[in-house]
């Protein structure tokens, strides 16, 4: 049997002869494995776990970007949720309604201080995140520890005082004008609002008026024609029916009579008697009668014009600042 070039033929092994001896194998450094000793039962052994990672329902804040990061699990589906904080611009407030939007399972929250006070929900995250607190979420309590952060030294204080001071300018040259513009807008539409609800009330206001005033000048006649009345009956008892010497006593106890109902008048107002006062008092005294019986709301119509009359002013200010603009703006130009 010919065999391709290459090939080597093939040999059986065959077993050794009686009597030899096997080769020994060579010595050397034995296999490395892990070798674990036990000492003691298996019930002392049990395993232990070492890591770095939080646990599943601890609440952790970590800065990312300039801005802190609040990792925390929701009840409901058990899922770590992150929530990115504003801390100029969010509340505590507005942190706990995120959480309750996020998950709809949390019923109650409340933010804690470390010896248990409630914060309320206007303080600023800025300044919740300057100590630790606790957070409650379904009657749960958990410890939040807040990372300190590295206190700026007053030059790089005052740097950043200035860079805000500049984008505050920035922001007001740019957008002034068109928030000035908005603002306008909104207000006369806020006029006009309160203007169609007016209109019926000062219709209705004005028929009150108008019948108040009829009754407190027919009032005021009515007493002119009393005490002319007085006078023409003095007159008579002291000329034709009796003598000056009768009705001296008489005249004087009517004007002492009429000096106690002036003195009435004060203690019972807390008003000095003049026809102006007394005038004006009557004419309320009918106008609110009326209003009642007409169902005329006059808390209602006070309050709407306290709104128009702020309305108007706060217009007046918007248009001043408008038009200063345009001078300056004119001025530029020429």
């Amino acid at each position: 049997m010919l065999l391709p070039r290459g090939a080597w033929p093939w040999r059986p092994r065959l077993p050794p002869p009686p009597g030899a001896r096997a080769r020994a194998r060579p010595r050397g450094p034995p296999p490395q494995g892990l070798c674990v000793k036990l000492c003691g039962t298996l019930k002392d052994h049990q395993p232990r776990l070492c890591s770095t990672v939080a646990p599943p329902d601890e609440i952790t804040i970590n800065y990312r970007h300039g801005l802190p990061l609040i990792t925390l699990t929701l009840p409901s589906r058990k899922e770590r949720c992150q929530f990115v904080v504003k801390p100029m611009l969010s509340t505590v407030g507005s942190f706990l309604q995120d959480l309750r939007d996020e998950d709809k399972g949390v019923k109650s929250t409340a933010v804690l201080t470390a010896d248990g006070s409630e914060i309320p929900a206007s303080t600023l995250m800025g300044i919740l995140l300057m100590n630790d607190f606790k957070l409650v979420i379904n009657k749960i309590t958990y410890d939040v520890r807040c990372p300190k952060k590295e206190k700026l030294s007053c030059e790089h204080t005052a740097e950043m005082e200035n860079v805000k001071s500049l984008v505050h300018r920035l922001f007001t040259a740019l957008h002034s004008e068109e928030f000035q513009k908005r603002r306008e807008r909104r207000l006369l539409e806020k006029i006009d609002q309160l203007t169609g609800r007016l209109q019926p009330l000062e219709q209705m206001k004005a028929r009150i008026e108008a019948r108040s005033e009829a009754k407190t000048s027919g009032l005021l006649w009515a007493g002119l024609a009393l005490l002319s009345a007085q006078a023409g009956a003095m007159a008579w008892l002291t000329w034709w029916v009796y003598s000056w010497d009768i009705m001296e006593p008489v005249t004087y106890f009517i004007t002492f009579a009429n000096s106690m109902v002036f003195f009435a008048y004060f203690i019972v107002t807390r008003q000095d008697y003049t026809y102006s006062a007394v005038k004006r008092r009557q004419f309320l005294h009918f106008f609110h009668k009326k209003s009642k019986q007409q169902q005329f709301d006059v808390a209602q119509y006070n309050q709407l014009k306290e709104e128009l009359a702020k309305a108007n002013e706060s217009l007046g200010q918007v248009r001043h600042s408008l038009c200063l603009r345009m001078r300056e703006e004119l001025k530029e130009k020429n």
